[in-house]
């Protein structure tokens, strides 16, 4: 078949758990849950902003795993853009110029 390959579009998918999550970002989801249920046995619910403070690691682990077009998910976006501001990026010109010609020499 001359060498042609067929890669299905959804071959990474096969890879993650439902389709979307790693092992890694359902340890993150599931420690923010323990640790926001740990605060409500513990009795930090008196009032609404109690309340509040104590759904914050759900929450943020719930945004950090939350799908997002183009990438797994929120976590898998932020680690590619700090990768890529924080790997060092050295462009080298190699235009064109008039004396690249052999003509010229």
């Amino acid at each position: 078949m001359n060498e042609m390959y067929l890669i299905p579009a959804n071959s990474k998918k096969s890879k993650l758990i439902l389709g979307m999550f790693r092992p890694i970002d359902l340890i993150i989801f599931a420690t923010g849950v323990a640790i926001t249920f740990i605060f409500i046995m513990l009795g930090f619910t008196k009032d609404i902003t109690q309340v509040v403070i104590t759904m914050i690691p759900a929450g943020i682990c719930a945004l950090l795993v939350m799908p997002v077009p183009n990438y797994h998910n929120v976590l898998v976006a932020i680690t590619n853009v700090i990768t890529y501001f924080m790997n060092p990026k050295r462009f080298y010109w190699k235009g064109w110029r008039i004396y690249d010609d052999d003509d010229f020499k």
